[in-house]
């Protein structure tokens, strides 16, 4: 294998791996706070995209032509649209069912996510086909010996690095991050101390779904389609994610999403059987890692969670 050809496979990895730590993130969030698996944040992604989508066709229609003025729309619409759907959700399911059994959470999420993708394939026009995404940034390439760096490429990376980045200052830096870590590492402290543990947790399911939004239109805008099933598989990654850098740790979710993506890269290059099985390989890696590690490779503790 060539440098050039290296290279370009670790781009496209990146480019993966920048992808499920958003959504590994997202349920580490509501993993650290409310100890919940919200099994349907594979979904909400996929509906955060389709609005996407739908915020464009819209605007488009209105005679809106500026890519960048779309771009931004099109993220900002997606992005609040989805976050105000995980608090929702968090307000009228979650909720609601603290204190019962876990399997409880986990049914009624994984239902829920049902609902929200067969109602993209069967009310958004046309949505039981895959819909092609625009390409709203610019797919200008620019060669470095064999190594070919699009633009729209090196974008989304940078955005992506830069939404964690944030993220993690969020969390960190702010007042409202703080209470989050507070609810995360003790509850009942954080109630006596006057924190609203409601609040906290629609902002904390309010951030998990935007970031699977912004995932979504990333998705989007690299495979230049969406379909409403995209979220089943990239669900399930961004879960197995989480699990592998240890579920409630923030670092550990983001080590996991670019080691899942590393593992499928190894998996297209380097086995005979090639790219139809590379899933197979990174999962199968997954389980190997769980049996070693069951506590993933960040292990979680209370005072790290979130």
């Amino acid at each position: 294998m060539t440098l050039a050809l290296f290279a370009q496979y670790v781009m496209n990895g990146a480019m993966l791996g920048m992808m499920y730590a958003l959504v590994a993130v997202g349920f580490t969030l509501f993993f650290g706070v409310l100890d919940v698996i919200q099994f349907s944040h594979g979904d909400v992604l996929a509906a955060g995209a389709f609005l996407a989508l739908g915020t464009w066709v819209a605007l488009t229609k209105l005679g809106v032509v500026s890519p960048v003025l779309l771009l931004a729309a099109v993220v900002v619409v997606s992005a609040l649209g989805t976050a105000l759907l995980g608090a929702v959700f968090a307000r009228t399911l979650v909720l609601p069912l603290k204190g019962a059994p876990q399997l409880n959470v986990l049914l009624v999420t994984l239902m829920m996510g049902t609902v929200l993708r067969e109602a993209i394939r069967l009310f958004y026009p046309g949505g039981s086909q895959p819909q092609l995404f625009p390409a709203l940034l610019p797919t200008t390439a620019y060669g470095v010996g064999g190594f070919h760096l699009r633009l729209d490429n090196a974008i989304l990376l940078m955005a992506g690095a830069l939404l964690i980045a944030a993220t993690h200052f969020f969390i960190t830096r702010t007042r409202i991050g703080l209470a989050i870590r507070a609810v995360a590492q003790d509850e009942e402290t954080a109630r006596t101390m006057g924190i609203d543990f409601r609040r906290i947790v629609l902002v904390t399911f309010g951030i998990g779904s935007a970031l699977a939004a912004v995932a979504g239109v990333m998705d989007g805008l690299y495979y230049n389609e969406i379909f409403f099933g995209m979220g089943l598989l990239l669900g399930v990654i961004g879960f197995a994610a989480a699990i592998i850098g240890g579920l409630g740790n923030l670092y550990g979710a983001i080590l996991g999403g670019f080691l899942f993506a590393a593992l499928q890269t190894i998996g297209a290059v380097a086995l005979p059987f090639a790219s139809a099985y590379k899933d197979v390989f990174a999962f199968a890696v997954v389980i190997a890692i769980m049996a070693a590690r069951p506590t993933g490779l960040i292990g979680e503790r209370a005072s790290e969670r979130v």
